[in-house]
C-alpha cells in the first residue's frame, strides 16, 4: 500500500482543536496508527506518527502566526520538524511569500502534501534532514517556525546548535513549546503564552499552557 493510501484509510480530515479554520488528516487512536504505521513498513520501533495529530507547540505557533501574520507575510518561511504541515499552513494563509515544509519522516511529507491540498494551500516539501546542511542555508529563509522541538535530548543540543548558523538580524527563528524536558529557557526570549485544549491522549490532560519563545543566540 502506498503511502497516500494508507493515511487516507487510516485518518479522517477533522479541524483541530483550536484552530478550527484549519483541518488535517487525523488518526483515531495515536498507539494504533503507530503499530499499523511499523507494520506497514516491516519495521519496530519507529518513531510515533507525529503527522497524525495536531501537538500542543505546532498548534499554539500556528496560532500565534495568525494573530501576527506580520511576522511571515510576503517572506520565505521554513516550517521545520513540520510533522503534519499545520505550521506552514498557517504561515502560508497568513501571507507567506513561500514556505518550506520539512520532515525526514516519509509519512509526514506525504500527509503534508494532502493538509495542503485540504486547506488549499500551495507549500514546497522537502524530506532531507536539512540539519545536515548547516550553514549552506544561512540566507535561504527569513522566518523558521518550529513546533514541538525540544522533546528529546539529543535532538533539543542539535537543533540549538543548527539554530546558531543563522544570522539572527536576516531570520527570525520562533519555537511552540508546552514545556518540554529540554528547553534550552535560557536561549530563549518569551513572546506568548496559549492555554490550549489538546488531546489527552497525548498529553495525559485535557488541557496545556504552551509558549511561543523566540531564538535570541
Amino acid at each position: 500500500m502506498d503511502k497516500k493510501t494508507f493515511i487516507l484509510e487510516n485518518t479522517s480530515p477533522l479541524a483541530c482543536l483550536n484552530i478550527p479554520s484549519i483541518k488535517l488528516y487525523q488518526a483515531d487512536e495515536v498507539h494504533k496508527l503507530w503499530h499499523m504505521t511499523e507494520a506497514e513498513m516491516g519495521k519496530i520501533d519507529l518513531p510515533p506518527p507525529y503527522w497524525a495529530f495536531p501537538w500542543a507547540g505546532g498548534e499554539a505557533l500556528a496560532l500565534y502566526i495568525l494573530e501576527n501574520p506580520e511576522i511571515v507575510k510576503g517572506k520565505k518561511v521554513l516550517d521545520f520538524a513540520s510533522g503534519s504541515g499545520l505550521v506552514g499552513i498557517a504561515a502560508k494563509q497568513a501571507g507567506a511569500l513561500s514556505v518550506l515544509s520539512n520532515d525526514i519522516d516519509a509519512f509526514a511529507c506525504e500527509a503534508i502534501q494532502l493538509n495542503a491540498f485540504l486547506n488549499n494551500v500551495s507549500v514546497t516539501i522537502e524530506n532531507d534532514n536539512l540539519v545536515n546542511k548547516g550553514e549552506a542555508l544561512q540566507n535561504a529563509f527569513d522566518v523558521i517556525l518550529a513546533g514541538d522541538v525540544f522533546y528529546d535530548k539529543i535532538m533539543s543540543e542539535t537543533v540549538i546548535k543548527w539554530f546558531q548558523c543563522f544570522d539572527r538580524s536576516r531570520t527570525a527563528i520562533f519555537v511552540g513549546d508546552p514545556v518540554r524536558a529540554y528547553l534550552p529557557e535560557k536561549l530563549l526570549e518569551r513572546k506568548a503564552t496559549f492555554n490550549l485544549r489538546v488531546s489527552k491522549a497525548i498529553e495525559d490532560k485535557s488541557s496545556k499552557d504552551v509558549t511561543i519563545w523566540q531564538v535570541k543566540i
